[in-house]
């Protein structure tokens, strides 16, 4: 099958086209082309085929329809059978769709791929792909239909969608200067959309660019003529740039959007229930020796029934690389199986030499989030935390690796209050509070003796290679002090030349002479700094500096865009070098494309670059990695909140890496990922100077905080970057600080801080002048005062930030506060003009991919019909929204929109489909230990349904 939207609604089997029959079929048919894979619910296919007037007969009418469909597309399908094109989903029905099926997909694949070739580079390949993508189209979407129908949201935004993507064309044609290719579609766009701005002025440009200028002041004049008459209104500065450009003079740059926004909408609360963690790192395969320390600690784990305890790990005079983490790894994967309810992980830094160590608060949070606990659940306070967490272990039998400790006292509040769980800590130090006040069990791993090291290389090398030169094992192993990390890198690089005996290893061994004792105490009794300068000889110039620069970065790992932006290469220049240093251990890949280095190489890494890169060029390569953090994290604030006014970075410097999204998951995934290095880079930026970089660090991760519910995160880095802000003077900075940090104390209750940070921020925005930070402002005085009962007080808030938004021309941010308008509007009982609201807000919330203020607004209209009377259609819109919620992973208002479905299915006599809704919010709730469960439970007691409301 073959389907085409962009144009007339036409389907094929094979090379033969299907007489598609009655009108209403082929709209039905085209609103499912306009899903594009996705189910529409039963309230947008209502809404397209009758929109304000649907018979009561509607619902049936569809499914008739549908299966017309389904034999046309499929004549021989046994009648009733599901078919393999048009399937029923969850409120509404969906055709399974892909590129190759239909022109929709294809165009926006296309669309991507061109994108992509612009991020890299490739600006004529990236012409060529938009300007074959515009060419599916044949004519506005889904032509040939009603217009009633053609005005349903899903389909106007089709429209909507080509104008995006023909601005897009010229702006990526502009720049590889190859106007030419897209002066048709651009023409043909103008001529529809005759007062459309910034396409006129790409026009204008494009036939400048093209040498067409006379045409191009033709293009401008009627511009200005129609805006004139029509509008009464002058051309906006956009357009007087581009004419000042076809005119010949030198006129500031046009203002060319930088593509429209993608998928996913503001952030939302979401809770993450995982009552078996399984957080422990990969034990190493080639892990070997250790046998006396095994048998120890295996002798400290009790019988089954008997209690456990803590025990510790760590190193006779404090030496690093002498393998506790590996080994406590490999014993915590051999004994996982006797703690069935999970296992915990962190790395505490305590000795990381480029930042401060873990505060036990980000430690215990991170083991409360492991456990499921809601953020709006997670109590304020260090004490508080901890206490919930031990409540959380009581009873269970947990095992607990605490990494890389610094002392006791960072230790104290992660340790489980009673049995039943075994606590691993590892630490340099022998942290005689923590044996004397908790009872735990030290060991003090030595290093490897001759026989030990044998064994070790002999598993990485091979037998005959180790066995044919004891004189040379025993001599490696003294000159890398028996400590793994150190025989892992010279077992690395002598694998790599499996033709050199291992006796001229040692020889050269033997003739490096550079010192560790800057890092190490003076407690390595060998020079385990020549085995890493030996490595170090292995390798290019080119790796070795990016070896030097690695040092400088805070986080745990970094990836490898990160990395070329530290040492200021490209990336494909970076992917070898980062392979080079892999190869001789001196770093490793832990997960694919991301790279960590143990903190004795970090070490070393910062001496050498210390003593070989000057301080200027070390700064250089910390700014260009907090500039590849700020772009990346601003990229993806954009697609996770296309509603927020962002504050874009200052240009990064020559050699940074940036990073593009396709979507809003894949920036989620890449937030994910870096979280930590993000946290800290906000410190890094602090401590170096660059306030401005902390600040717009912090702010970009906004969204991002508030979808993860990292509350407590979220306050301790602004309350950084509001320093940071004050720091820099400037009004701007300050104002923007202060609503970031009220923001989270709303979330956290704290709601007199919030009110006064947020009249200051108010204040501060309005001498600027500032309209969208006053509109943004007032939306967030909005939200405290409904937490506060004050729901006319949230209207007019929402109202005042409605008008400002409105004039500042911010339509992503105007509409999703249009949606809080129409719900403040529903819940006081204005049913009339809160529709109207949704019903305008959602075309624009669709466009801009404001995917959780759709689902607000889908809400919204579920809960109007509702409290009207209308059922069925509020089962539609409660659908679109539960869908989409689904999607977007806010299991609270998940089973919100459960209960309210629940309730509708109630009110048609629908018992069935109504408790199993509730049973579905009940298990939300009570995931979230939410105290809405109870309602919810009344509702599926005997008679609940009286308990309704």
């Amino acid at each position: 099958m073959r389907f085409a939207l962009l144009g007339p609604v036409r389907a094929w089997r094979g090379e033969s086209e299907l007489d598609l029959g009655r009108p209403q079929r082929r709209a039905l048919l085209a609103l499912l082309l306009a899903g594009a894979g996705r189910t529409v619910s039963m309230g947008d296919l209502i809404d397209g085929l009758w929109s304000e007037d649907p018979p009561d007969s509607a619902a049936n009418v569809i499914h008739r329809h549908v299966g017309a469909v389904r034999r046309l597309l499929e004549p021989e399908l046994p009648t009733r059978a599901a078919g393999r094109w048009l399937l029923r989903g969850a409120g509404g029905y969906r055709l399974e769709v892909d590129n190759g099926s239909l022109d929709l997909l294809r165009f926006r694949s296309l669309r991507e791929t061109a994108r992509q070739a612009a991020a890299e580079g490739a600006a004529g390949r990236a012409v060529a792909l938009s300007v074959e993508a515009l060419a599916l189209w044949q004519g506005p979407a889904a032509s040939g239909i009603a217009a009633e129908v053609r005005g349903h949201p899903l389909l106007a935004a089709l429209d909507r969608e080509h104008l995006a993507a023909v601005k897009e064309s010229a702006d990526l044609a502009l720049g590889a200067e190859a106007a030419d290719l897209v002066l048709p579609t651009l023409r043909a766009a103008a001529a529809s959309s005759p007062l459309d701005e910034p396409l006129l002025s790409r026009l204008v440009l494009a036939l400048t660019a093209a040498g067409h200028r006379s045409e191009a002041l033709e293009v401008y004049e009627g511009a200005r003529v129609r805006l004139a008459d029509e509008l009464g209104i002058s051309p906006g500065a956009e357009l007087l740039a581009a004419q000042a450009m076809a005119a010949g003079r030198k006129p500031r740059e046009a203002a060319r959007p930088a593509g429209g926004p993608a998928p996913d909408g503001p952030s939302g609360r979401t809770g993450y229930t995982a009552p078996s963690p399984a957080q422990l790192p990969p034990d190493l395969p080639v892990f070997t020796g250790r046998r006396t320390e095994m048998a120890e600690v295996l002798a400290r784990l009790p019988g089954a029934g008997q209690d456990t305890s803590t025990v510790l790990i760590s190193a006779i005079g404090g030496m690093a690389g002498i393998g506790k983490t590996t080994l406590a790894v490999h014993w915590a994967h051999q004994v996982a199986g006797r703690f069935p309810d999970g296992q915990l992980y962190v790395n505490l830094r305590g000795f990381d030499p480029t930042g401060p160590a873990m505060t036990p608060g980000e430690a215990v949070r991170g083991f409360l989030d492991a456990l499921g606990v809601p953020p709006q659940h997670i109590p304020n306070g260090l004490d508080a935390q901890a206490a919930l967490y031990r409540s959380l272990l009581a009873g269970r039998r947990v095992l607990v690796l605490l990494d890389n400790a610094a002392g006791t006292d960072q230790v104290r509040p992660l340790l489980p209050g009673s049995p039943g769980c075994l606590t691993i800590v590892t630490s340099r130090n022998q942290m005689h509070g923590l044996l004397a006040a908790y009872g735990a069990h030290a060991l003090s791993l030595r290093p490897l003796d001759v026989d030990e090291a044998r064994e070790f290389l002999a598993r990485r090398l091979g037998d005959d290679r180790v066995s044919d030169a004891p004189g040379a094992v025993a001599e490696i192993a003294e000159r890398c002090a028996g400590l793994p990390l150190a025989l892992a890198c010279v077992a690395a690089r002598a694998a790599l030349s499996p033709d050199v005996p291992l006796s001229v290893v040692a020889d050269e061994l033997r003739e490096t002479r550079e010192s560790l004792e800057g890092f190490a105490g003076g407690e390595v009794s060998t020079d385990v700094g020549a085995v890493f300068s030996w490595s170090c000889r292995a390798i290019s110039p080119a790796a070795a500096r990016l070896f030097r620069v690695l040092g400088l970065q805070a986080g745990p790992d970094i990836s490898a865009a990160a990395a070329a932006s530290l040492v200021g290469l490209p990336l494909r220049e970076t992917w070898p070098l980062l392979a080079e240093l892999t190869q001789v251990q001196l770093i490793g890949e832990h997960a694919p494309g991301r790279y960590v280095l143990h903190d004795l190489l970090r070490a070393y890494s910062r001496e050498l670059a210390r003593a070989q890169d000057s301080q200027d060029e070390r700064r250089a390569a910390v700014h260009r990695l907090l500039d590849h953090y700020a772009h990346a994290a601003h990229a993806a604030d954009l697609l996770l909140a296309p509603h927020l006014d962002p504050v874009p970075p200052a240009p990064p410097r020559p050699g940074v890496t940036l990073e593009s999204f396709s979507s809003a998951e894949r920036a989620l995934d890449w937030l994910t990922a870096e979280y930590p290095a993000l946290l800290l880079a906000v410190d890094v930026a602090v401590r170096g100077g660059f306030d401005i970089h902390a600040c717009q660090s912090a702010w970009a991760l906004e969204a991002f905080f508030d979808r993860r519910g990292h509350w407590h995160d979220w306050a301790t880095v602004q309350r950084t970057a509001l320093g940071a802000a004050l720091r820099t003077g400037l009004p701007a900075m300050e104002a923007r600080a202060l609503r970031a940090l009220a923001r989270v104390e709303g979330r956290l209750g704290r709601h007199d801080e919030t009110r006064t940070h947020l009249e200051r921020a108010l204040h501060l925005f309005t001498e600027l002048g500032d309209d969208v930070g006053r509109g943004n402002t007032h939306r967030s005085l909005g939200w405290t005062a409904e937490q506060l009962g004050d729901l006319r007080g949230a209207l007019r808030h929402n109202q005042q930030a409605l008008e400002l938004l409105r004039s500042a021309e911010d339509r992503p941010a105007w509409a999703s506060v249009l949606a809080s308008v129409a719900w403040y509007h529903a819940l006081l009982g204005e049913y009339d003009l809160a529709f109207s609201h949704c019903r305008t807000a959602l075309p624009v919330l669709r466009e801009y991919g404001d995917r959780y203020g759709e689902a607000a607004a889908w809400h919204s209209i579920g809960y109007i019909h509702q409290q009207v009377g209308r059922h069925t259609r509020a089962l539609g819109a409660y659908g679109d929204a539960l869908e989409l919620y689904q999607e977007l992973g806010v299991p609270y208002m998940e089973a919100q929109t459960l209960t309210d479905l629940g309730d509708v299915h109630s009110a048609l006599g629908d018992s069935e489909s109504a408790r199993a809704a509730w049973r579905e919010a009940l298990t939300l709730l009570n995931g979230l230990e939410h105290p809405d469960a109870g309602k919810v439970s009344a509702r599926l007691a005997p008679g609940g349904e009286a308990h309704r409301g």
